[in-house]
């Protein structure tokens, strides 16, 4: 492993004991939960919530027996969340590199597992770098869905990252993940900063550098769901940091071909029927993206494929065709710059 990765071991693994060491709240979740997760939670063991390091929630609808893979798993907190929502028939996988978050969440595979009434265990904990996922032996075109909670910004090669998830993703499945990103390129000097790095700052990504790697890797269009600026609350880190300012945004990525690089349109609309589990009343795909149950909404093409070309079809009625293109779509957001305000209902650290 490269010295970052060492320093990245050493900050998680001994220089943190818990979430309350932290000197910054990058690396905290200000958005206050739905009541399905808040009860989800109550659930996992209180080391295990202790040891929890993300900067966003990073788990959306629709998990009833999926294959889930966490990237950076630490310990377990969010992989325990998602083993009761995938269910018994679904199978969670946490990645993470550093032994003392790995020891927390193995070691409590057995209490989990009797605590959601399972029979047999539906998630497991493997050593290893998010930057060299091929040594895990990680089937291609795997999962259905890739989590990831404030940790990509930790890995010195991020095109790397999103590539391989790309790769380990089915088609029609999701990347959908949680992280910190700034408003601009983050200097070498600061950038070499053990501490700013470790707390999530320095390695964050310049947002317009995400968006160009997340294309060439194969998520052609992603998706902002929600995002909150961060206020660092520290005076020495922020006076290092200067006037950079940093944002908790979570993407979602979808692996589907076909999609176009700008939003156009055909004509189509789509109508929410209200039957995916916790979203009787209506569902949002992004942040400009809602859609009531019942309405009929008309949407671009690739708002379109991300329903009709992924888990989320049998919750939808499609109306129109491929036939005639009118052009743009007006209809669409831009994906940045993000809000200054704060974007969601603001809680305490979860």
């Amino acid at each position: 492993m490269s010295e970052k990765h060492e320093e990245v071991k050493e900050y998680y693994g001994k220089a943190l004991e818990t979430s309350e060491d932290l000197k910054t709240n990058a690396c905290c979740t200000m958005e206050k939960p739905p009541q399905y997760i808040i009860d989800a939670l109550s659930n996992i063991h209180d080391e295990v919530q202790s040891k929890y390091y993300g900067c966003g929630l990073a788990i959306p609808a629709k998990l009833e027996g999926l294959r889930i893979l966490d990237l950076g798993s630490g310990s377990g907190r969010d992989c325990y969340i998602l083993s009761q929502l995938v269910g018994q028939k679904g199978e969670v996988v946490g990645v993470d590199m550093t032994d003392e978050q790995l020891d927390v969440a193995n070691k409590y595979v057995d209490y989990h597992t009797e605590k959601f009434g399972f029979t047999y265990a539906n998630t497991k904990f493997l050593k290893g770098n998010i930057e060299s996922l091929e040594q895990l032996n990680l089937a291609p075109n795997s999962f259905d869905l890739i989590i990831s909670n404030c940790v990509i910004n930790l890995a010195m090669d991020k095109e790397k990252v999103l590539r391989d998830a790309y790769n380990l993703l089915k088609p029609g499945g999701e990347m959908y993940f949680s992280d910190v990103y700034s408003d601009r390129r983050i200097s070498k000097e600061l950038q070499a900063d053990p501490v700013l790095w470790g707390e999530c700052l320095s390695g964050a990504l310049y947002w317009n550098d995400f968006l160009r790697t997340a294309r060439k890797v194969g998520f052609t269009d992603p998706r902002s769901v929600k995002n909150n600026p961060i206020t660092i609350e520290n005076e020495e880190v922020q006076e290092k940091c200067g006037s950079i300012q940093f944002f908790s945004v979570t993407y979602r990525l979808f692996k589907i071909d076909g999609l176009e690089d700008e939003c156009e349109d055909y004509g189509q609309a789509i109508t929410y029927k209200g039957t995916i589990t916790n979203n009787p009343n209506s569902f949002d795909l992004d942040d400009h993206h809602h859609f009531p149950k019942g309405k009929i909404m008309t949407v671009c093409g690739n708002t379109y494929k991300m329903l009709h070309d992924t888990r989320f079809q049998e919750h939808f009625d499609f109306y129109g065709t491929w036939d005639t293109h009118y052009g743009v779509f007006e209809g669409c957001g831009g994906a940045m710059p993000f809000s200054t305000e704060e974007g969601g209902e603001a809680g305490s650290c979860c």
